[in-house]
């Protein structure tokens, strides 16, 4: 039986913001916005990721598009601290990883036989103290650690080569780094696996833009790809600003371009006609000094003559006058 929802916890929004976030159409955007609503405006990302059931890298991507649309100044209230805790994960022990492959009911053994399968080896009781500590101290499922062993394989085969395959204690880093970014479901890390798969693209297209030879990119350049990506940036504004580059530094400068696409996210500018829409003003604001530069050459001496043309035509009726 549905629920009849009566007035009593209403919450009203100005008509203005729904016409932003409607011509915006930015879904999470207005998810976020009603979340804000009901909170008295202030944005705790903790709460809003657990409500809203989204990662970090969603979370930011909405706030970020209020901000633009002005209807949030992108101020966080600052969270509680967490209550202490552990320097690190437990040292578990031989017996602790026995004990839990012996559960009837537990997912571990069959994590166990997965992850092996994937990096083509038996784990070591080294390597099984770092799977049990992605289950039990992470508290990942089962299906994200199998995820995250997936994407560490790929990722590892595509910077050294077909079958390498990444360490226990790769892995187990990189799983810290999904607990950080609030990707411990299936559906965030499906999502978080999305946003890496369309970065990886982004990556070699951008480097056909810059006309520099396919490589892999060192951090910090795949931070900036990675920003620039999130900041919508389309292929022409990304080559203009190259070239921008080039212009002024005569060579490519990372820092440099990425000053000129902040600065222009800033603006709200990310395609060609929107920058080039921006830049007219400026330019009509110069084009009266145009009016004061010399004549083009050639155009004086092309004067001089048809006054000369004018005065002998003159004379000539002159004298046939004073001849009668």
């Amino acid at each position: 039986m549905s629920e009849l929802l009566l007035p009593g916890g209403i919450i009203a929004m100005d008509r203005r913001a729904a016409d932003r976030l409607i011509a915006a159409g930015s879904g999470d955007g207005a998810l976020l916005y009603l979340w804000l609503l009901g909170h008295g405006g202030e944005l705790v990302p903790s709460a809003a990721r657990a409500a809203l059931k989204w990662d970090e890298v969603q979370l930011n991507e909405a706030a970020a598009a209020l901000k633009t649309l002005g209807l949030s100044d992108g101020s966080v209230k600052e969270e509680a601290p967490p209550p202490a805790a552990p320097d690190g994960p437990p040292d578990y022990t031989a017996a602790d990883i026995t004990r839990e492959l012996e559960q009837e009911n537990s997912s571990f053994p069959a994590l166990v036989n997965e992850v092996q399968r994937r990096l083509g080896k038996i784990l070591s009781t080294a390597d099984l103290k770092i799977l049990y500590t992605l289950y039990d101290y992470l508290a990942l499922p089962a299906e994200v650690i199998c995820l995250l062993v997936s994407w560490c394989v790929e990722e590892f085969e595509r910077k050294y080569g077909a079958g390498r395959r990444p360490r226990m204690s790769q892995i187990q880093k990189e799983g810290f780094a999904w607990k950080r970014l609030g990707v411990d479901t299936a559906q965030a890390a499906e999502a978080h696996l999305k946003r890496q798969e369309l970065y990886r693209t982004r990556e070699v297209e951008v480097l056909r833009l810059l006309d520099i030879p396919p490589r892999p990119l060192v951090e910090g350049e795949r931070k900036k790809v990675a920003a620039w990506t999130d900041m919508g940036f389309e292929d022409p504004a990304l080559r203009l600003a190259y070239e921008k580059t080039v212009y002024k530094k005569q060579k490519m400068d990372w820092d440099y371009m990425n000053g000129i696409l902040a600065r222009w996210h800033r603006a709200n500018l990310h395609t060609l006609a929107e920058i080039e829409a921006a830049d007219k003003p400026r330019r009509k604001a110069a084009s009266p000094a145009m009016q004061d530069q010399p004549n083009p050459p050639g155009e004086a001496d092309r004067r001089v003559r048809e006054d000369l043309e004018r005065m002998r035509e003159f004379m000539r009726k002159q004298n046939s006058q004073e001849g009668k």
